[in-house]
């Protein structure tokens, strides 16, 4: 069965950077687009980016348009979401999801999911 896995995650300073990766294992992995929603605490789980199983398109909120980039390597069944410029109201649980549908911002759409890994960016 499909697997995800999110390691990274952690603390970091207001303006910084990290990248979160995103493991696909036990699928055809380059058959999904994949995506990255985020859960703040007492706030709904929101879309943040998604890219096409091709990788050669992507779709991001407008939150984090211009900050964030989605990407993936095929190769190393891997997804990635490389985030700069953070800021404090960035600090949320941020998962990984799979998905064949089109609508990208729908997490109802996806149909597997990561366990999820925290990122706190403190001011």
């Amino acid at each position: 069965q499909v697997q995800l896995v999110e390691p990274g995650g952690g603390l970091v300073q207001a303006g910084g950077s990290l990248r979160l990766s995103c493991l696909v294992s036990g699928g055809t992995f380059s058959t999904f687009a994949m995506g990255w929603f985020r859960q703040a605490p007492g706030k709904e789980r929101e879309f943040v980016a998604a890219v096409s199983w091709t990788g050669g398109n992507t779709d991001y909120a407008d939150s984090v348009r211009g900050r964030f980039t989605v990407s993936r390597i095929n190769a190393k069944n891997t997804v990635y979401l490389q985030m700069n410029s953070l800021q404090p109201e960035d600090t949320a649980v941020y998962y990984c999801a799979a998905t064949y549908a089109s609508h990208w911002d729908d997490q109802s759409e996806y149909h597997i999911w990561g366990q999820g890994t925290q990122v706190t960016v403190s001011s």
